[in-house]
């Protein structure tokens, strides 16, 4: 046990003394295998930022996202998706249902964005806000009646002629060559009509100037994203713990215990997959996750010899997730105040130490 390197050599220090002793008390308390497993993390998170590539053409690379838990509609729809040009940035607003299969969205896929742009080269599941699609009090108000689904064909037509200031212009314009006929942007028929040579021309200067600005905007978020983080980097054959999360069957007055182990293992790194991933050797208790993590997953073992890595397998989930369930109640007492007496007891969980049971 120790109370950690600072606090640990300032008591040693007063009664022994050797040389390089505050170095050596440090590098002791780092190879402490519980801290290495139970620690919060206090640095920076690792892996700087990868931005992708910029697609080349239009509708060659698209990115999607299901928006879910909206008011059913009349006709049961509760699910937005939303698939977005990666290059354009214009969008597609597919309504749809939380029992909908795989073939079943795949269908949509076909019917709804093949038909109109051909098969894509690359498809990117990301995140995006929910305030794609609630922003403005008529859209919240539509959110509230349940009628979303009859007005989505609006949505989807604001959100493409609206200002993208990532390329500096509507999604319509940089899908078509030109703003939208709107009551807001109103051309006559035939104005400004290219032809031939001249048109892929245009074409090919509005793609180039998107890709230029687009190239601007990731360095901007990525010199913005790097300041947060620190470059980490490990060698094939290195070992290291892997990042778990932990939900108790029962929450400790609805925190996550302190004691939870965070970083389970040790794995063998077996190879690098680009600049901040790396593949595992993972048990075949673990065949349901996938053996690729992100570098921020990972924390370095730290070896010394007297170590004995030997813990109970966690049951973890495919979102690298496990469930803490209780074994045994230790001790049961009642904590009496002024007006009510709250029932407490002493509870030993799964996968720890009797010394590490707490009261809920």
């Amino acid at each position: 046990m120790h109370p950690g390197s600072t606090k640990m050599y300032q008591d040693l220090k007063r009664v022994y003394w050797w040389r390089n002793m505050k170095r050596e008390v440090a590098e002791f308390v780092s190879r402490c295998l519980v801290c290495q497993q139970v620690k919060a993390p206090r640095q920076k998170p690792a892996g700087l930022l990868q931005p992708l590539s910029i697609p080349e053409w239009k509708w060659e690379n698209v990115s999607m996202d299901f928006i879910t838990g909206l008011p059913r509609t009349l006709r049961g729809f509760t699910v937005i998706w939303v698939v977005v040009d990666r290059l354009t940035k214009s969008a597609h607003f597919v309504p749809g249902k939380s029992t909908y299969t795989a073939s079943k969205w795949a269908q949509l896929y076909m019917s709804e964005i093949v038909r109109l742009h051909g098969v894509p080269v690359s498809i990117i599941l990301i995140e995006m806000p929910v305030s794609l699609l609630n922003s403005g009090r008529v859209c919240r108000l539509l959110w509230a009646r349940g009628s979303w689904d009859s007005h989505l064909y609006l949505m989807e037509f604001a959100y493409n002629n609206s200002y993208q200031a990532t390329i500096g212009m509507a999604p319509f314009e940089a899908l078509y060559g030109k703003c939208c006929r709107s009551p807001v942007c109103w051309g006559e028929v035939g104005e400004q009509r290219l032809m031939g040579p001249e048109f892929v021309q245009s074409t090919n200067e509005a793609i180039q100037k998107i890709r230029s600005r687009m190239h601007t905007a990731q360095s901007r978020q990525k010199s913005y994203a790097d300041v947060r983080r620190k470059d980490l980097e490990f060698e094939v054959g290195d070992k290291v713990f892997l990042k778990v999360a932990t939900m108790r069957g029962v929450l400790r007055f609805e925190r996550r215990g302190k004691l939870s182990p965070r970083f389970v293992g040790l794995f063998e790194i077996l190879e690098r997959i680009g600049p901040v991933a790396y593949r595992l050797a993972l048990p075949p208790s673990l065949w349901t996750v996938h053996d690729v993590f992100h570098v921020f997953m990972l924390r370095k073992y730290v070896p010394d010899p007297s170590h004995v890595v030997d813990y109970e397998p966690l049951e973890i989930d495919e979102n690298l997730s496990y469930t803490e369930q209780p074994v045994e109640v230790l001790v049961r007492e009642v904590k009496t105040l002024r007006n009510k007496e709250i029932p407490l007891v002493k509870v030993l969980w799964r996968n720890h130490r009797v010394e590490e049971a707490t009261w809920e």
